[in-house]
């Protein structure tokens, strides 16, 4: 309830704003071009983990059918090739099913696959409405602070826009990939987690859909308190008139008093804190339990992420650590809230909460004298990003079970 409540708030915020909210763009999409097909066919997937394998190959095939059904249509109406609606139409139809055909505990995780899948979808559409409605709401922009405050990590976004470039189609490519697919590869960490609920007939009590999807909700409206466009777009190419000069990445800004600056009510204000980092941190974090390959895949897609986030100019450094600080303490709240919320849990989460609050009033009220002070302010925010993560490892630590064998009781000697 709490969700649909969201979701309709979202979507008459985004009516006030005279942009599509949430419901409505996913409603397209049962019909119209969808707008990512990757992203539909992962949602598929995750339902399907509620699925025998002889049932999964059917809805595969089903959505595959349906798609070349629509591809067909599109190619004789003279529409791009577009793929996603089959997908979309077999989440819908185990709704159906498991409303009109089933009953029960076999009803029950039907319906609760069909919401994992729906919510990873819904999630992506609530994150396109947030970025419209900041691009409205915040017609002025704090970019400068934040490349201000920047200095004190030594211009980071800077330095990897002119590393990007000079590795040429290749390095830029991969990057673009992973950073456009970063839900797919949540997917494939998710399905990890949950591969065990056919069989088991329910659901773990945490994983990484859940952290995901709050980190989605609660983080654009962060945007709302410190909107920021990015390098590319407050100093390079991609701002036009509206930047302050062309200069990213290879000229860099002088250091001055900051002032918030006009900017065009198109580009997102979804720089601070930089949620791709936040998801990516999530998909490491979460990886950690699984085989080597996916521990393996986990911590490339952190490192290219933060890569890409950066070399394309789309965060500054101070958004990365602020992005990590607030994806642990997500992360620490959601296992904190299963174990009942005793002591430890609420340590962590307040002081992760304490330690973003402070970042985000150091780069809004303090850059000048954190770009004038960088062999300072530049250890103090490392140490910042430490702390929490230090915090993190101890207190879950803790919270996991002893699986250390119990010892074993020394033999006794036989009696003479």
């Amino acid at each position: 309830m709490l969700t649909l409540g969201f979701l309709v708030a979202l979507q008459i915020a985004a009516h006030r704003y005279d942009v599509p909210g949430p419901i409505t763009s996913q409603w397209r999409e049962v019909v119209l071009a969808p707008k990512s097909g990757f992203l539909l066919y992962a949602s598929m997937g995750l339902m399907m983990v509620v699925l025998t394998w002889r049932q999964r190959l059917y809805a595969l095939g089903a959505a595959v059918g349906i798609d070349a059904v629509f591809l067909l249509v599109r190619w004789a109406a003279g529409a791009g090739p577009t793929f996603g609606n089959g997908a979309l139409w077999v989440i819908l139809g185990v709704a159906g099913l498991a409303l009109t055909r089933r009953t029960g505990n076999e009803r029950a995780l039907l319906l609760k696959g069909v919401g994992l899948g729906l919510l990873l979808v819904t999630g992506r559409k609530v994150g396109d409405t947030w970025l419209l409605i900041t691009s409205k709401a915040r017609p002025t922009v704090l970019d400068q602070y934040a490349a201000t405050a920047d200095r004190a990590l030594g211009d980071p976004s800077w330095v990897a826009g002119r590393v990007l470039h000079a590795t040429g189609p290749v390095g830029t490519h991969l990057l673009d990939y992973v950073y456009i697919q970063l839900a797919v590869a949540a997917v494939a960490v998710a399905v990890y987690q949950l591969r065990h609920v056919a069989t088991e007939r329910r659901f773990p009590r945490h994983h990484l859909v859940r952290t995901f999807l709050v980190i989605g909700m609660i983080g654009p409206a962060v945007y709302m308190l410190f909107p920021t466009v990015g390098p590319v777009f407050a100093y390079g190419p991609d701002g036009g008139h509206w930047a302050v000069a062309d200069m990213w990445p290879h000229t860099m800004p002088a250091v001055t008093a900051p002032h918030a600056m006009d900017f065009d009510q198109v580009t997102p204000r979804n720089c601070m804190p930089s949620l791709h980092t936040a998801w990516a941190t999530a998909i490491f974090v979460h990886s950690r339990k699984g085989p080597r390959a996916l521990r393996y895949a986990g911590a490339f897609w952190l490192v290219a992420t933060l890569a890409a986030t950066l070399g394309f100019g789309y965060h500054y450094g101070v958004d990365l650590i602020a992005g990590a600080v607030f994806s642990l303490t997500i992360e620490g709240a959601l296992r904190a809230y299963d174990r009942g919320w005793d002591a430890s849990g609420v340590q962590l989460v307040a002081y992760g909460t304490a330690v973003f609050a402070a970042l985000l009033a150091a780069y809004r009220w303090l850059p000048l004298e954190m770009a004038e002070h960088p062999w300072t302010s530049g250890p103090l925010l490392t140490f910042a990003l430490v702390s929490v993560i230090a915090l993190y490892v101890r207190t879950t630590q803790l919270w996991e079970p002893d699986t250390a064998p119990a010892p074993q009781p020394e033999p006794q000697p036989a009696l003479a």
